[in-house]
């Protein structure tokens, strides 16, 4: 303290008797006083952040002694000193005390601080790595956004050229729509012509086949059946005479089973020429003279059907068999045009039968019996007759429901052993593949079903796959293979056959020649797995044609 004088005094209680009487002068009284009061001044006013702060007092030489009453009056100033000495310093331990709890506080609000720090900093870096991305995811969808607008603006384009087109297509389907309806008007008015034209054409053919039998009989037997016909007019059919001695017929049906068996039913090889190897002049030109005479003797067995209600029954069978065979040398040759109608009456009369209100006469008594007489012959009981006749049905006809009865009919007789027999000595394998073809797609399944009847396991099944080795067989399915979109059942009936056909090393050839093993081969490589059954016949066809190293099992569970 400025002004004062240190003082280093021992404080006697007022109660403790007094030391030596030491003489103070004046001066260090006012001196001590003037330092007292500023020492509490200072003390008063002082702030200072300071604990507590003691100060040497140096020690003071022994003067002196002091009279009592300014000892007095100095222990007194000195225990004020004191006291506010300790008011200070409780001031100041408190104020220590406020400052510790503030630093505790300000090294937390520190501490909290330096992590919201680190949290910015890497706020700062996400923040960063963000905008980044975003750039990037920005610049990729502005690629696409203009990428999709020129796919979009090219899809508009297309779609216009398409849109004129559409409208110019329209446009022409509309012109040929109507040139279509003028065209079927047309065609209706020469159906309705071609018919009359045709009814005329069969009522002279008629005529002419029914004059050239009245000649061969005689004038007087003539005369006698142009009187009957005039005289029964029946509406179930005409009238028709039965010549007096029956045996005729029969000696007529063994030469027709003869002529049948040994000279019609030998037809020309399919697979003629295959090798560059041609059939001799004289047995070419013995085939046609077969042919011409079938197709004179036609017209006449056609005729003679309306005869058979008045024949034994078994003679049905070599008669028919002697027409299916005479229509079976027509494959070979070009059919007249003027059988076409002679064709159809005799597949109608095989399919429906003949049923006849005839006269009888008898050469001892004469008697007449206007019974009606019925031939069947597809719906016969006889199971070589109906087989017989169903093929002639399916050699004839063309209407979609007499055909689907047929294959149906013959479907049925095929499940028996004697069917399939019969199937083999008729070589009806042709006349089945007549049909299988695309343009009879609702008779397509039909058809199959049928060859897939001989191929069940039997004595028959061998003789038939024989019989389906050749040329014709394998071009026509050579042709339904190209079919786009063929059904998937029919696909995998065929696949049967053709799995069968092809354990014969000699059919090899005929795979190649109509390229079927490429055709297959694609099949099999755009087959869904899960048709299994066409999966594993697809392959076992191949593994026989040596196309294929592994087995068609592991090939299917390859699958």
């Amino acid at each position: 303290m400025k002004g004062c004088i240190p003082l280093h005094l021992s404080v006697v209680h007022p109660s403790t008797p007094a030391p030596t009487a030491m003489a103070w002068p004046t001066n260090l009284a006012s001196n001590s006083k003037n330092c007292t009061e500023c020492c509490s001044n200072e003390c008063c006013k002082s702030d200072s952040p300071l604990k507590h702060i003691s100060h040497p007092i140096p020690k003071v030489s022994n003067k002196p002694s002091l009279l009592p009453h300014q000892v007095s009056q100095i222990y007194d100033e000195l225990l004020q000193i004191h006291q506010k000495l300790q008011c200070e310093t409780a001031a100041q331990q408190e104020f220590a005390e406020e400052l510790q709890r503030r630093e505790r506080f300000l090294v937390e609000r520190e501490q909290l601080l330096f992590r919201h720090e680190a949290a910015l900093s890497k706020m700062k870096g996400v923040e960063e790595d963000i905008l980044t991305r975003f750039q990037v995811i920005k610049e990729q969808h502005d690629t696409e956004v203009a990428h999709l607008t020129e796919v979009l603006k090219e899809k508009n384009r297309e779609s216009r050229r398409l849109k004129s087109s559409f409208d110019a297509l329209k446009e022409l389907n509309d012109n040929l729509k109507k040139q279509l309806n003028e065209v079927s008007e047309e065609n209706r008015k020469m159906e309705i012509q071609a018919k009359r034209v045709q009814a005329r054409l069969d009522n002279l053919q008629r005529k002419y086949e029914f004059m050239a039998i009245q000649r061969v009989k005689g004038n007087s037997q003539a005369a006698h059946e142009m009187k009957s016909l005039k005289q029964e007019k029946v509406p179930v059919s005409k009238t028709s005479k039965v010549p007096l001695n029956a045996q005729v017929y029969e000696l007529l049906t063994v030469f027709m089973e003869w002529i049948s068996g040994y000279h019609l039913s030998k037809l020309k090889n399919e697979d003629t020429g295959m090798d560059g190897v041609k059939p001799p002049l004289k047995f070419a030109s013995q085939g046609n003279d077969i042919q011409e005479k079938c197709v004179k003797l036609l017209p006449v067995m056609t005729e003679q059907l309306q005869w058979m209600p008045f024949v034994s029954a078994r003679l049905h069978e070599p008669f028919v068999k002697f027409i299916y065979w005479s229509l079976r040398q027509q494959e070979a040759g070009a059919l007249h045009s003027t059988m076409t109608s002679t064709l159809r009456r005799l597949g109608e009369d095989i399919f429906k039968g003949v049923v006849t209100k005839g006269i009888q006469d008898n050469s001892l008594e004469h008697s007449v019996e206007n019974k009606l007489k019925t031939a069947s012959f597809f719906r016969s009981s006889s199971l070589p007759l109906r087989f017989l006749s169903t093929l002639i049905v399916l050699k004839t006809v063309t209407q979609a429901d007499y055909l689907a009865q047929a294959f149906d009919s013959l479907c049925l007789d095929l499940k028996t052993d004697e069917g399939k027999t019969l199937f083999l000595e008729y070589q009806a394998v042709p006349v089945i593949l007549n049909h299988l073809r695309i343009s009879s797609k609702g008779l397509l399944s039909n058809v199959i079903d049928s060859l897939l009847q001989m191929t069940v396991e039997s004595k028959s099944l061998q003789p038939f796959l024989e019989a389906c080795s050749n040329t014709l067989f394998f071009r026509t399915c050579s042709v339904l293979l190209r079919t786009p979109k063929l059904d998937l059942q029919i696909l995998e009936k065929l696949s049967i056959i053709l799995q069968k056909l092809s354990k014969i090393k000699s059919n090899k050839k005929f795979f190649e020649i109509f390229t079927i093993h490429l055709m297959l081969q694609e099949i099999q490589r755009t087959t869904h797995p899960e048709h299994a059954f066409l999966c594993i016949n697809l392959n076992s066809t191949l593994f026989n044609l040596g196309l294929t190293k592994c087995s068609p099992l592991a090939s299917s569970a390859g699958h």
